[in-house]
Formats: C-alpha cells, sequence, structure tokens
C-alpha cells in the first residue's frame, strides 16, 4: 500500500483514553486498529493469545517480528497502543522508525491514577454506556503517585528527545480533545484515512465524568500532597461535553437600534426578541445572520451592546422536560423520548402526560431524566447532548468564539437588566413582557424534592461553580 506511513502506533498509558481513540481510529475507513499488541498479558486483546500466526512466546522472542507480521497481513493501514509498561525493544524501535506514525495521547496524571485504581478496584477497563458504570471511590497514596508520575514523565520525556534527535514529528493528542471531532477529523488527515469514522463504530463512553474529589477518600490529603509537588488541583470539573459553535443564525440584532442578542440555547419560550422588536424605531429584528453580517451590522452601529441570559439549571432543564420530553407531541423529541423510555427507564408516558398524570408520577419521571443527563453530559451515553439541556457553560463558551457579550443577565433580574442595557445603547425600552417559563403540569415549586434538587447539581455542576448558582428556590424564580 502507498501512503505516508507504513502503521500507526498510540504511545500512552493506562486511563489516558487510549479505548476511546483506538475506536475512533478503526472506525476510519482505510485503518485497522490491533489493540494493545504487546500487552505482556495478552496479545492483542484481553483473552487472546496468538495473533499473525504468532505465539505470546514467539512475539516476546522477537517483537519487532510480530510488527512486520502485521504489517504483512494488513489490508489497510494497521497500529496499535504501546503503552509505558509494554516491550521497551518495541518503544525504541517505534520511535526510531519515521514509518510509523506517532500518535502521543496525554492525560491529566491525577485522572489518570484516580482512575486506574478505580478500575482495579471494580475490575472495569471499559464503558459502552452508563447503564452499566460502576462507581467506586479509592484511597490517595502520596508516595504511590509520586512514583506514577516519575514513571509517566520518564516516558513523555524519551518520546521527546527520540522525536527530537532522529527528526520527527508527531500527532499529539490530550485527553479532552477526543470529545472534539475536528480533531478526530485532523488526526484521520495526518494519517491519511479515506473519510471520518463510523459514529455507529464508536461505542467506549467516558467512565468517570466526575470530579477527582468526588472519586477519592482522602481528598485533602491528596490536595495538600499536589500543593507539596506543584501538581493541578482535583476539584476541577471535567468536560465531556461536544463543543459547540457560536449560534450565529440564532443571534437577534435590531434594525436600527444598536442591540445584539445573543441566546444561549434552551427549551423556554424567549420573550427577548419581542422585546427587542418593541424596542426597535421600526419595530424590526433580524437573524439568521452569517459572520459577515455581524460584523457589517456592528460597524453600522456604534454604540451597540450585546447581551445574553442565563437561567437557573433547574429552571431550564425543566422547561426542557415538560416541552420535549414529558410530551407526545409533533414538537417532542420522539426518538430522544424512545431512548430514554427503553434504555434508560426514564418512567415516561407512552402518549404524554394525561388526567392521570400524578406529582409523584411526574417527580419521578423528572428526577431519572436528571439521572440520565447526569451520564449524557459526562460523556457516558450514545445520545445526543442537545441545545436545550446542554451546559451554559459550554454554549456561552461557544458564543464566545464569535464575540464577548458585553453583559451576561440572570433571569431573575431579567427585566430590569434590559432597561439598563437600552440605556446603555441610548435607547428607550418598554417594560418587558412575558417570560422562559414553559407551561408544566405542576408548578416547579411543587415537584422540588431535595433529590431533585441534589440531581440537577450533580448534572449540572460546571454551571454551578462557573454561574455561582446556589439550590434554586421559589422566590428566585423569575
Amino acid at each position: 500500500m502507498v501512503g505516508r506511513f507504513d502503521y500507526w502506533v498510540v504511545l500512552g498509558g493506562m486511563r489516558t483514553g487510549s479505548n476511546l481513540l483506538e475506536e475512533y481510529l478503526s472506525a476510519m475507513p482505510g485503518i485497522e486498529s490491533h489493540g494493545e499488541l504487546f500487552n505482556p498479558h495478552f496479545f492483542g486483546k484481553p483473552g487472546e493469545k496468538s495473533r499473525f500466526g504468532l505465539s505470546i512466546a514467539a512475539r516476546d522472542a522477537d517483537p519487532i517480528r510480530a510488527v512486520g507480521a502485521m504489517r504483512t497481513n494488513a489490508k489497510s493501514l494497521p497500529g496499535f497502543r504501546l503503552f509505558y509498561d509494554h516491550d521497551p525493544r518495541v518503544i525504541r524501535h517505534v520511535l526510531d522508525d519515521p514509518n510509523a506514525a506517532k500518535i502521543v495521547l496525554t492525560r491529566r496524571p491525577i485522572d489518570s491514577y484516580v482512575s486506574l485504581k478505580i478500575a482495579r478496584k471494580t475490575d472495569q477497563w471499559w464503558l459502552g454506556d452508563m447503564k452499566t458504570a460502576k462507581a467506586a471511590r479509592v484511597p490517595f497514596d502520596a508516595d504511590e503517585y509520586v512514583s506514577f508520575l516519575n514513571t509517566l514523565a520518564a516516558f513523555q520525556g524519551d518520546i521527546a528527545y527520540r522525536l527530537q534527535v532522529t527528526g520527527q514529528t508527531a500527532f499529539h493528542i490530550a485527553y479532552d480533545d477526543l470529545s472534539d471531532p475536528d480533531v478526530i477529523a485532523g488526526l484521520g488527515k495526518y494519517l491519511g484515512a479515506d473519510g471520518p469514522p463510523d459514529p455507529e463504530r464508536v461505542r467506549a463512553k467516558v467512565q468517570n465524568p466526575t470530579p477527582v474529589r468526588d472519586r477519592l477518600t482522602n481528598p485533602a490529603d491528596a490536595e495538600a500532597a499536589l500543593l507539596s509537588i506543584a501538581a493541578p488541583d482535583i476539584g476541577r470539573v471535567p468536560i465531556h461535553e461536544p463543543e459547540r459553535g457560536p449560534g450565529l443564525k440564532m443571534f437577534r440584532v435590531c434594525k436600527s437600534a444598536p442591540l445584539l442578542y445573543m441566546p444561549i440555547r434552551g427549551a423556554g419560550f424567549d420573550p427577548v426578541p419581542d422585546w427587542l422588536k418593541s424596542v426597535d424605531p421600526d419595530g424590526k429584528v433580524d437573524s439568521g445572520l452569517t459572520q459577515r453580517d455581524m460584523r457589517r451590522w456592528k460597524r453600522q452601529h456604534p454604540g451597540h451592546r450585546g447581551f445574553s441570559v442565563v437561567r437557573h439549571p433547574l429552571d431550564r432543564v425543566h422547561d426542557t422536560f415538560c416541552r420535549f420530553i414529558l410530551p407526545a407531541g409533533e414538537e417532542t423529541y420522539a426518538d430522544m423520548r424512545a431512548g430514554l423510555i427503553s434504555r434508560y427507564d426514564v418512567p415516561l408516558p407512552p402518549d404524554g402526560s394525561g388526567e392521570d398524570w400524578t406529582l409523584d408520577r411526574h417527580r419521578a419521571a423528572f428526577l431519572a431524566f436528571l439521572v440520565f443527563l447526569k451520564g449524557n453530559l459526562g460523556g457516558q451515553t450514545s445520545l445526543r447532548v442537545d441545545n436545550t439541556w446542554a451546559t451554559q457553560d459550554m454554549l456561552l463558551s461557544a458564543i464566545g468564539q464569535f464575540a464577548i457579550p458585553d453583559r451576561v443577565i440572570r433571569e431573575e433580574r431579567l427585566a430590569e437588566s434590559l432597561q439598563w442595557i437600552a440605556a446603555e445603547a441610548g435607547v428607550e425600552a418598554p417594560p418587558l413582557e412575558g417570560g422562559f417559563r414553559v407551561p408544566s403540569p405542576f408548578p416547579l415549586a411543587e415537584v422540588v424534592t431535595d433529590d431533585i434538587q441534589s440531581a440537577v447539581e450533580a448534572a449540572y455542576r460546571r454551571d454551578y461553580l462557573m454561574f455561582g448558582y446556589r439550590r434554586w428556590a421559589p422566590d428566585q424564580a423569575a
């Protein structure tokens, strides 16, 4: 076969996301994978003792022969994963071979260390769906972690040095990049794949989406130890959501007034576009603009003000539930609804809520939906992360790819804040009419329980952290 490389190798370690990365690679047309070809305990996959007509003993006697056998038997570009505790002869051979495409996979060491301990405790090394996820808390051992760091640093240092002295380059990819389809597409181009990965063949999911602190039995000891060696903090909330575009098509601009609304998408009935019409002297609001259109509008409206609105996560997600998940009408997400019922045990009424829909049933279904969302936003399900329930932090960050809002308004202060921003833009504005709230079979104040509050906080931990939200209370609702 003719190509830039003869084979590829993922250089990483246990619990760095290599299973998911390999699934992406093997799902690309023109790429084939052979697992951990030089794992001391198996040959490629757990339980396998032979491959390419070679036994483990034959492989270990002449590991470079196994690399050659892989290439000889390949029908497309082959490759494998190679870790720091695999055969050092193969590591040296691969690093010195310019015909090997090197993919260097890294992850925060503390995340890998804790994930490794959890996997050893639960014996779960791969996850296809959150329903089978096993959770555990493990102790942090400072001496053990320092040894882990030293091993990892030596391996990564050797990779960097060999690449330098041999004049080679590698494709570097971090654990957090695995949720970025553009990075995965770039990797495919680097290898010369014949197309993007088939999503139906990518089944691996994130196993531990929660912060490291929540996975440790002694987080205070870990924090102190990490500070002493200047390591990253353990309280960082990981991001496993797919990245978003800025959503320019959803932006709203007044034709004459210098006001730009940059909505954070959700399920609520947004009252702001109608307010913009009442503000604009011509009563007109434009949408569906391109970046070029937006830049021209900004030039034509000096002194313009752009703003976004954030909502309490509980208000927002309950609107999503009541508008798109609970009903069974044309507007609802029929495919998502079916998956929630059949695969995630969300007790939704098959034909939508009717007269027999009780408060207890509503609470149970909403709580089950929230449990699903924790896994969904944590990258543990095969169902999409929809814009209506994606974290506001992620959506606001996406808006910032195009422009930073002058003001981020909180829903509970929406009416007065709109008056302020209109005044800053030099226009008079009538009072806001209406609100975001979606009709519900029961008032949210009646629906909320301590379990529901906790489930929302678990699913939207990042929004609570980044926006400073506290537990929802009826008196703060807009």
